[in-house]
């Protein structure tokens, strides 16, 4: 699990960095369609990219059990900068979503939803840890980070779209909708069968109000 998630950390952070580049010297020849939409909202596109590298960064430290128990006043701060990120990062992917969309009504469904799921998970996360609700809190953030790395998912299940496009016939327009809902559907069962698989006996399962 850990190897899967610091591959996609990699993969995500790497993503940012292209990004930035790409916004600094301009859209990459025959990348218009995939480039333009950033393009025209750079800065709402920074917003969002820059606190996401970050979030992807820290948000790992916080499952890590050597961390919490010997530097317990760390991980709640960093937890604290954690969610501050989840929040900037989930609202201006909603925005997103609508300014700077590639593959039509398709990636904007998939977006609104999994973002909305990943809101979701962080105020519940948020709730849980002011009731003192430990269990349940590190489920809803095992939840969140899993949604928020779909966005890593999504790269190499496009690339598989870019490389087979002569082949099929697809465009970005046409594909990448379904390289979104591929890519946060995997990274958010993943994180499920893993609250699942590490859950101690007795434990209730954490319910969606």
């Amino acid at each position: 699990m850990w190897s899967g998630t610091i591959l996609l950390i990699l993969i995500g952070a790497a993503a940012v960095i292209v990004r930035t580049v790409v916004l600094a010297h301009g859209p990459r020849a025959g990348r218009g369609d995939v480039d333009d939409g950033f393009a025209r909202h750079p800065v709402l596109t920074l917003i969002h990219i820059l606190p996401g590298l970050l979030f992807f960064l820290l948000a790992p430290l916080q499952f890590v059990k050597r961390l919490r128990e010997r530097a317990p006043r760390v991980h709640r701060w960093t937890g604290r900068l954690v969610l501050l990120l989840a929040l900037v990062v989930g609202v201006s992917a909603l925005l997103m979503s609508f300014e700077t969309v590639i593959g039509g009504i398709n990636e904007t469904a998939a977006v609104v939803l999994f973002d909305s799921l990943f809101l979701c998970c962080l105020i519940k996360g948020w709730r849980s840890v002011r009731r003192g609700d430990y269990v349940r809190h590190r489920e809803w953030m095992i939840r969140m980070f899993g949604i928020g790395l779909g966005i890593a998912t999504t790269r190499p299940i496009m690339g598989v779209f870019f490389a087979t496009a002569r082949q099929t016939g697809l465009t970005p327009h046409e594909f990448f909708g379904t390289a979104f809902w591929l890519g946060f559907t995997l990274t958010l069962l993943a994180a499920e069968s893993w609250i699942q698989y590490t859950r101690r006996p007795g434990q209730r399962p954490a319910q969606v109000h």
